[in-house]
This record gives structure tokens, sequence and C-alpha cells, in this order.
């Protein structure tokens, strides 16, 4: 993969990043932020008012896999901690499951139609859009994004950018700092956040900053480092109950999907070969401990490494007006249905987990069952700084709702659209659907035309495809309308229309 050095005027730099310090990072010159005379330089009283942004997205880290969510596999007491002191918002969804295209629509406030990332095969991200980011920096903020990019393109609206090349490596990566790439010795979830706490020790502590931190963890194939590589061995994780799901009422793609914990599983993910004579059930079962005690691992050092992230702010006296955030570009599939992986419509790749405090205005303890997505990110952070949402972003903020005052007339569904087919190595069928608080519409529509309904209160682990069932069709036909009226909201035209 390519990446090309955004050359662009650089803006006198600030005092706050020396020579020195570009140099022990490895840049190649000093960070550029905002040039006299614009918002960055208004008084320094007003600049603290505004909160710091403290945004950890890890990769593949669904909420089931994070006791603050209630896991019954693992304890995450540094993630907990964010949704203790703050709160757990219990139904957010990834609009098009998938890494890069969930990390442009957070970026954009834009459906992947818009933001022309829809599949990992799309030419590289468009890094000339609007993005939160730039208008946090253009307002002030200082802007630093550390981790896993994923985009192909150069990120622009930091000040400074460390970032993984392509998928990046567990051990010892290689990362592009500002334009130079550099090979570093070490485990990455270390290095990341070493990374990012250098880049808040170095920052002006006049002016309001944006951290974006994004773990490669726990994308496969895992890798543990040596602290956290054995801490299974004598565990025996609870199964699923779906381990062993037969698809009896699904529709064809969830038979055909190359997703299977037995069939599609490689060495690299469970790093040993099967004993001999054990039965299909025995062998899902076999398949399923290797895997999910790796990924269970690389989440240990993500935990720690939050961990050390709350530390600082807190040994910093930055913890009350900073807004921390955790969460995950989508869901996962830990052996639901007998899966790993994501891009299914289905609740354990809908759905990502995201915690969030900020004292001043969360009240700690809270939960939320309003319905946000990956779309309404950018708004909420626009808001809290003070910057009004610009007209192409699509989403709307949530803080009213992290106020504990959803508003009457909050949005009562999302919208969804995964685009990726043909895959070699998923074979996802092409799908959008609408989700309400208790019922769920998905249209396959490539290479297949067939539906599913699922009514999540009754089947909550969405056994039953009740589609053809008669005391469901004025409301599948409700929701088909509505369906209509949310691909026409947000300007998707791409599949079928019926």
């Amino acid at each position: 993969m390519t990446y090309a050095f955004n050359c662009r005027k650089q803006a006198r730099p600030s005092a706050w990043f020396s020579n020195a310090f570009a140099a022990a990072l490895g840049l190649a010159g000093a960070l550029s932020l905002a040039a006299p005379g614009t918002a960055a330089n208004t008084t320094s009283g007003t600049e603290k008012q505004r909160p710091n942004i403290v945004y950890i997205m890890s990769d593949d880290h669904a909420a089931h896999a994070i006791s603050a969510y209630g896991s019954k596999i693992n304890k995450t007491p540094n993630i907990d901690r964010i949704g203790r002191e703050g709160m757990i918002l219990e139904n957010c969804f990834a609009t098009n499951a998938l890494c890069a295209p969930s990390r442009a629509t957070i970026l954009t406030s834009k459906y992947s139609n818009l933001n022309g990332v829809m599949t990992h095969h799309d030419p590289p991200f468009d890094n000339t859009q609007l993005t939160y980011p730039k208008l946090l920096q253009k307002a002030g903020y200082q802007t630093g994004v550390v981790g896993k990019w994923h985009l192909k393109s150069d990120p622009t609206g930091f000040d400074y950018w460390n970032i993984l090349v392509g998928q990046g490596r567990y051990h010892d990566p290689v990362m592009i700092t500002n334009g130079k790439r550099t090979h570093y010795k070490g485990y990455v979830t270390d290095l990341l956040t070493k990374f990012a706490l250098e880049f808040l020790d170095k920052r002006d502590k006049e002016k309001p900053f944006l951290l974006i931190l994004q773990e490669k963890a726990p994308h496969r194939p895992w890798q543990p480092d040596k602290k956290h590589a054995h801490m299974y061995d004598d565990v025996e994780i609870p199964e699923p109950p779906t381990l062993n799901d037969d698809y009896t009422s699904r529709a064809t793609p969830a038979k055909n999907a190359h997703m299977r914990i037995l069939g599609n599983l490689h060495y690299t993910d469970v790093k040993s070969t099967p004993p001999r004579g054990l039965s299909e059930k025995e062998l899902r079962h076999w398949y399923y401990e290797k895997y999910i005690k790796d990924y269970l691992s690389v989440i240990a050092s993500v935990d720690d490494n939050v961990g050390k992230v709350l530390d600082y702010l807190e040994k910093n006296d930055l913890m009350d007006n900073t807004i921390v955030v955790y969460t995950s570009d989508q869901g996962f599939f830990l052996g639901d249905h007998g899966w790993f992986d994501k891009r299914f419509m289905y609740e354990e790749s809908l759905r990502m987990p995201f915690l969030i405090r900020y004292p001043k205005e969360i009240k700690a303890g809270s939960k939320s069952d309003a319905i946000v997505t990956n779309l309404d990110f950018a708004p909420t952070f626009l808001d809290f700084a003070g910057i009004p949402k610009p007209e192409e972003m699509q989403g709307v903020s949530f803080r009213p709702v992290l106020d504990g005052k959803t508003p009457a007339d909050w949005q009562k569904d999302m919208y969804y659209h995964y685009y990726e087919y043909p895959d070699a190595e998923h074979m996802v069928a092409k799908h959008f659907g609408v989700r309400n608080q208790r019922y769920k519409l998905i249209h396959y529509y490539f290479p297949v035309d067939e539906w599913e309904f699922f009514d999540l209160q009754a089947d909550p682990q969405e056994l039953n495809n009740v589609y053809d069932q008669p005391q469901y069709q004025d409301k599948i036909q409700e929701m088909k309308a509505r369906l209509k009226e949310l691909r026409k909201k947000y300007k998707d035209d791409i599949g079928p229309n019926d």
C-alpha cells in the first residue's frame, strides 16, 4: 500500500511542539497548527472551557466481549470504568459493518454511498472531504490520530498523525508519522498508547485537543503479547448458545457465508492442528476455544492500555474537562451462529459498543437504549465543541441523549447497507435493511433476492425468520415503506428500490 505525503502549506508551528520532539518521533518537521488570526488564537480562557476529546476505537471488539455489556467470557475493568463514570449506549449501530467503511462514515458523517468507501476494494478515501477533525482543527483544537487508519490515503485535518501501514502488525509494526515511515520494535497496542500519550505530553496546554487512538486489536489473526498469551490456558470459555446454529429458517446468504468457525478459520487463527477423531460438534468447539482465547487475550492488552490513558488524564488533571469515548468500528461474531467476522446485519455484527464519560454533562452509571449510529458521532463531537453541524453531514448530535433527555422526536430506527460482494474470503451477500427497537427487516439483493424479518423481542438471537408468517405482514409492509423512506433520505440508490 502506498501513501502519498500530503505536502500542504505549513502554518506557523506552535511553540509546544519543538523540532527536537518532532525528531524524537521521527517526523520530518514540526506539526502545523492553525495559522495566526484563526479561531485557534482566541483567548486561552475561552479555549480551556471547550472540552478535550479522547476517542479510543478498537477494531472488531464486540460489545458482548466487554463486561460492562454483560459479557460472560471476559472482564474489561478499564473500559468498564468509562461506562461506570459515564454512560453506556445499548443501541449503537454501524451503518455498514466493515472496517474501512465504518471509519469513513465516522469521519464524514455520511453514508458509504456518499463518502465513497463502500467496501475494502474501493479507491482510497477522498481526504479532501469535510471531516469533523478538520472542523475541530479549524476551530483551534490540536488534533492527533494514532493507530490503524485503513483508508489508503493520508490523514488530513490532523496536526500529528502516526498510523499503521495498512492493517498493521501486532509485533514490530511499521508506521507512517506525518509522511515518514519508521519500523518500531514492540507490541502494537503498547506502542500506540505510548505515541498517543507523547502527543498529549507535548501539546499546547492552553488549547483544547482531539486525540483519536485507533487500536489494531482485536482484528484477526490474533497475536497476544507475552503478558497475556497464556492467561486463558486453563480456562474453558463458555460457548455462545447459537454456536451450532443450522440456519434452518434463514435466507440463503446465512447458509453460504464463508465465516464459519468450522471450515473457514485458518492455521494462523488457531496456531495448531486439531486432534483426530473428534465429532463435528467437538471439532467446532475445539476451533472456538482456540480462536476465542487469543481474541480475548489481545483485548486484555487493549483494556490495560485504556487504563494507561485514563491514568494519564487523571494524573494531569484532565478528567473533568475531557470527553472520553471507547468504541469499536463495528461488532463481531464470537462464535455466534457458528461464525467469526462481521458484515451481516445480525445483532452481534451490527451493534457497536459505545461508552462515554464527561462528568460535566453525563451522569455516572447511566444507560440509554436510544438508537444512535456511527453516522452520529461527528455531529455529537462538534456539538460539544460549539461548532455547527455542516449541512452535508447526515447524522445528528446525540448530546441530549447523553444528558439523559432523549427528545420525543428522536430517531426510532436506523438504516444499514452492506455492499462487499463478491469477496472470495467471506462471500456475504449484498444487503440493506432497517431496524427499530423491536423489529428488523433485511433484503438480500445480490446474488440472491431474499428477505428476512425478525421480531427481536420474541427472538433476540435471530434464529427464526418470520418473513412469511401471516401475523407479521402488516408490520413488514410498514417497514418496507420505511426502508424506502430511509434510502431516499440518505440518498442511497444503489440496489433495488422495491
